[in-house]
């Protein structure tokens, strides 16, 4: 199938969830995950509807992102982000997706801070508490709530994870459940801090997710194939 037929198919499950769970579909945002994806699919996928795109690594979405300039895309940041390369990546994203500690939102902060902007940002939550994986617990979220709420050159308004993988989409619905559920908590608070966005699901589970609340499903495979790694 091409890329514009995958992306119909996908769409077509998202309305699908939708309707099931009594949401309207478009309350759903679709992103193209891209890592390893060369720049000529992405073009591809933009031409046939889609305009918010996730790169997991800064420096290989410099080049793509400089070589797509022409094109009106929303560059969401998906990937685990070293404090070191906060820079570039403020150069290039319109949103972090993955700010996945207190100390990497106050380095964004501050870096915003010189630039005198607001950036916008997702907290990543480990919310299957995985050793492997980089994100707030969710307790340590709470507990930073505070903090994360001072912070005036970042603005928090979503959610990010990636449950633990499973063959069986169903296994991460407990997980969706959760963030929802953490959400509301958070919101409950009534900081600073204000959950809109839920972005969670991917290729594989994302019809699930999106029953479960999510506002931002992360596509790479069900729409540009298995993947296969690229220099641009």
């Amino acid at each position: 199938m091409s890329i514009k037929e995958n992306i119909e198919r996908v769409r077509e499950n998202v309305e699908r969830a939708c309707l099931k769970s009594g949401r309207k579909p478009e309350s759903v945002k679709i992103l193209g995950a891209t890592k390893d994806v060369p720049a000529s699919k992405i073009r591809e996928a933009f031409y046939s509807g889609l305009r918010i795109f996730g790169e997991n690594r800064v420096q290989e979405a410099i080049s793509k992102i400089s070589e797509l300039k022409d094109l009106d895309i929303e560059w969401h940041m998906i990937g685990n982000l070293q404090r070191n390369k906060v820079k570039k990546a403020l150069d290039i994203f319109h949103l972090i997706e993955s700010v996945s500690s207190l100390k990497l939102a106050e380095e964004i902060n501050k870096e915003a801070g010189k630039r005198n902007i607001i950036v916008k940002g997702f907290v990543e939550v480990n919310i299957g508490r995985e050793a492997s994986k980089s994100g707030f617990l969710e307790e340590e979220l709470m507990q930073s709530l505070d903090k994360l709420s001072t912070l005036p050159n970042l603005e928090i308004f979503g959610l990010m994870t990636i449950p633990p993988y499973s063959t069986n989409p169903e296994d991460s619905r407990k997980y969706f459940v959760k963030l929802r559920e953490l959400a509301d908590k958070v919101n409950s608070l009534k900081t600073r801090i204000f959950i809109k966005e839920l972005s969670m699901g991917m290729s594989s589970d994302y019809t699930v997710a999106v029953e479960e609340g999510a506002t931002i499903v992360r596509i790479g495979t069900a729409i540009f194939g298995e993947r296969v790694k690229c220099s641009k």
